[in-house]
Parts: C-alpha cells; sequence; structure tokens
C-alpha cells in the first residue's frame, strides 16, 4: 500500500503543507492522494516561456477545508476545484494552498483545474539544481527528488504514484519525448503537438518531458519495444553504444522478471551531462555518454535496471533510496558477469574493498538528506544483495527477486517490507541478519 502521512488532530479539514518525510520537508503534501495528472503544455523552445492547464483528479482522505499543492516558479492564472472556483489562493515560493469553496467530504474524488505559465527553471536544493531545465537547443526535466513542481503543480513525493497524460506542443522541427505511450502526434501553423498516456502509476520525479532536434531509431521490437531518440550527428556513436540494449532488456527480464512496462526509450541528448537520468519508461543520456566505444554499458545497465528498481518498486520515504540505487548498482556487476568480464562476487570484493578507505559514518538505510545519494549508499547495497545471494545460492536468491518485483510491482517498498518479503519466500531467518550489517549499522562487514 502506498506510504500516507496521518493527519493529526489538529490538522482536521486542512491537509498537511508535507508528505512528513524529513528528507524533503517542504515537499509532498497531506490530506488526498492525487490518481491523474492530465497535463497541456504550449511551450515556445526559443523563449522559454509556458502555458499550460493541469487537470488533477484526486481522492480526500480526510474532510478538507483547503489543501496544499507543490509548484515553484509559476504563476498560477485559475483554480477551480469540482468546476467552482477557489474561495481562495495562497501561493508562496514553492506552495500554493488552495481553500475550497465548500469542503470536500473524507473518500470523496474531487478534480482541480489549474491554469499557470512562466519560464520554467531548475529548483535549488540540497543535491545540486533539479526541475526544468533549458538545453542549448531544448529542454530536459531532471525531477529527482523534488523537480517535478518546477512544471506542473503535484503532489511532489513518491509515496503518491498517480497515472498522467501529458500533452506538449511546441515549434515544429523539434521531437518531444515524454512517458508513457504516444497517442497522438498533430502539427499545425508550425507547431506539432504530442500526446502521451502513462498507465501505471508513477511517482511525480519519474514524470519527464525531453525536447530536442532529435532522430529516432526504433529497435527490437522484444521482450518490448525499444526506441532511441539522438541527434543526427551521433548515429554511429549511439548504433554501437546501444546495440545490446535489447540483449541487456532480456537478461534483466529473466533475472528481476517481466519488464514492468509496455516500452522503454533512450534519449541521448545534444549537450553534455553529469550524469544519465533515470525517469519512468526511459532514460536521458548526454553526448558525452555515447562514445562509440561502449564506454557507458555500466551506466546503461544501472539506469535500465531503474525501471525495476525505483520506478515499478518505488520508495516509500527518500530514507530507503538503497533499495532504488543498491538494486541498479548491483545490476551493472550481473551484466558485467553475463557478458563475461569480472563476476560479481570480483567487483564485491574490489569495492568493499575501497569502502573500506572511507569514512565509517554512514548508516545506508537513513544516510541523512545530504548524503542519499552518496556513492556508498550505492555500493553497500549492492554488497548487502550480493552477501544475501551468496547466503542463498543463486537459484533462490532469483526466484525471490523475480517473486518480489511481481509483488510489489507499480507499488511502494521499505526495507522492512525486503526483509519481510524475502525471509517469507526463501524460509530463511539470516536476511534480517544481513540488512541490519549492511545496511543499518555503519561498521563495514566482511563477505
Amino acid at each position: 500500500m502506498p506510504y500516507t502521512r496521518q493527519t493529526l488532530p489538529h490538522e482536521a479539514a486542512y491537509g498537511a503543507a508535507s508528505a512528513g518525510d524529513p528528507y524533503l520537508p517542504t515537499s509532498g503534501n497531506g490530506g488526498y492522494l492525487a490518481e491523474h495528472y492530465d497535463l497541456a503544455l504550449d511551450y515556445r523552445v526559443a523563449t522559454n516561456r509556458l502555458s499550460a492547464t493541469a487537470i488533477i483528479t484526486a481522492r480526500a482522505l480526510t474532510g478538507l477545508d483547503r489543501f496544499s499543492l507543490d509548484c515553484a516558479g509559476l504563476s498560477v492564472d485559475k483554480v477551480t476545484v469540482n468546476g467552482v472556483p477557489a474561495r481562495r489562493i495562497a501561493h508562496t515560493a514553492r506552495k500554493l494552498t488552495i481553500t475550497v469553496a465548500a469542503t470536500l467530504p473524507a473518500g470523496e474524488t474531487f478534480e482541480v483545474l489549474m491554469r499557470y505559465r512562466g519560464a520554467p527553471h531548475p529548483l535549488r536544493s540540497a543535491w545540486g539544481e533539479v526541475g526544468w531545465e533549458e538545453l542549448d537547443d531544448g529542454v530536459l526535466v531532471s525531477g529527482q527528488p523534488c523537480g517535478a513542481q518546477t512544471w506542473f503543480p503535484c503532489n511532489d513525493h513518491p509515496s503518491n504514484k498517480a497515472t498522467y497524460r501529458i500533452s506538449v506542443s511546441c515549434e515544429s522541427g523539434y521531437t518531444v519525448v515524454s512517458n508513457g505511450a504516444l497517442v497522438s502526434q498533430s502539427a499545425r501553423s508550425g507547431r506539432t503537438k504530442w500526446t502521451y498516456d502513462v498507465k501505471e502509476p508513477m511517482a511525480t520525479y519519474l514524470a519527464t518531458v525531453s525536447i530536442g532536434r532529435y532522430r529516432r531509431r526504433d529497435l527490437a521490437a522484444a521482450p518490448v519495444a525499444q526506441s532511441l531518440f539522438f541527434p543526427a550527428d551521433m548515429s554511429a556513436e549511439v548504433a554501437t553504444d546501444f546495440a545490446q540494449l535489447g540483449e541487456m532488456l532480456a537478461f534483466f527480464s529473466q533475472v528481476f522478471g517481466p519488464y514492468p512496462f509496455s516500452a522503454y526509450s533512450v534519449v541521448v541528448t545534444d549537450d553534455e551531462l553529469e550524469i544519465p537520468l533515470e525517469a519512468h519508461g526511459l532514460a536521458v543520456f548526454g553526448r558525452n555518454h555515447a562514445d562509440g566505444l561502449h564506454g557507458s554499458d555500466r551506466l546503461i545497465a544501472h539506469e535500465l535496471a531503474h525501471q525495476w528498481y525505483g520506478n515499478s518498486l518505488t520508495v516509500s520515504t527518500w530514507r530507503d533510496i538503497w533499495l532504488q540505487e543498491g538494486f541498479a548498482c548491483y545490476a551493472e556487476w550481473l551484466w558485467e558477469e553475463q557478458r563475461g568480464g569480472l563476476t560479481a562476487d570480483q567487483n564485491a570484493h574490489a569495492f568493499r574493498s575501497e569502502l573500506n578507505k572511507l569514512p565509517k559514518d554512514l548508516v545506508v538505510g537513513d544516510p541523512g538528506p545530504r548524503d542519499m545519494f552518496d556513492d556508498r549508499v550505492y555500493k553497500r547495497g549492492a554488497l548487502a544483495l550480493h552477501a544475501i545471494r551468496r547466503a542463498l545460492g543463486d537459484d533462490a536468491f532469483f526466484a525471490a527477486l523475480a517473486a518480489y518485483t511481481l509483488a510489489f510491482r507499480h507499488g511502494h517498498v521499505t526495507t522492512d517490507s525486503f526483509v519481510t518479503f524475502f525471509s517469507r519466500h526463501t524460509g530463511s531467518r539470516a536476511i534480517g541478519t544481513f540488512v541490519d550489517r549492511w545496511i543499518l549499522q555503519e561498521a563495514l562487514p566482511s563477505l
């Protein structure tokens, strides 16, 4: 079940302006759950001007006289709730509070319509700038962990997943790539409208838009459709570097269970990027990540693995991020092993040796907000999985992995639910011990 913040007695008839996650104390909102976002964006690439309408279908968890949405750097022109103008709108730097004309009863589904505009820009955070970002000639969205609010009003916390329809109109000549299936594309008066549907529940930080002068190349259709979007001058490099994508997807589908979405797309931007970005059903790489020499195989494996661990199985709170990054890191080792390189065991020993040189002052299962993307979270998370694999044996370990991704498909996970599921599925009482040693303690265990 999704993580939901409990409404306190003094908050009756008011949805709290936070999801109650200490890692992002100002993000997310209480009192309701968003169930569907219908976003219609009209965007001018040349001037970075956005005019948009958002229709949010939500369900009240308690009686609501007012509720809040995350909304940063955008001007709001109109808000209605169930077709009735809001009684009052209060907009601070990152939060929009809406007072309704009539109390919304607990359990009622309601619809918020918002018209807004602005020049969207990234949000400064403890992890750098996140959100809507202009490229030299286009756009990308880096939503993790709180950047969705830079381009649409939302309940910006992973505990609230929803379905989406995302329509983007921009100058013809650009390609728009977003989450889900492309359901329509139409051109008029020098502008093209692209509409995508996301039918699986998706966290806000995984919602994305990429706009650029891209060519499209469709790869293998099995086990699901795979497509590449890239600048025209990079055709040879992406053909080489992503030639194994179908094989990689088939392998991960074998060891992790069926791929959780209907398709997978990769965008290679014309700009260089510091790191690749994962999103629901797609990943974004910079041109520096496609060298034509397979120099980014590890990164390609990592981002693909996030489709299972992060995008389908999403953490309820950010402190459990090892359940996403540790699994994606371990996928890198599994792919290298599959391709005849270093085995996962060799990688585990090598990275444990490197970790032993670093400070032992981080609890991977609760690293704190500033350190949740620390490389020790990634590597120790992967080492915990490898230790469990060694203890269980390959047959039991991979059978449990596939069952785990199926049981929590399109849902939420926590450290406790991982331990409980693996313990019950394998009949092993040692799972909790391994997680305690590798994830919940500062000291670095031996393999």
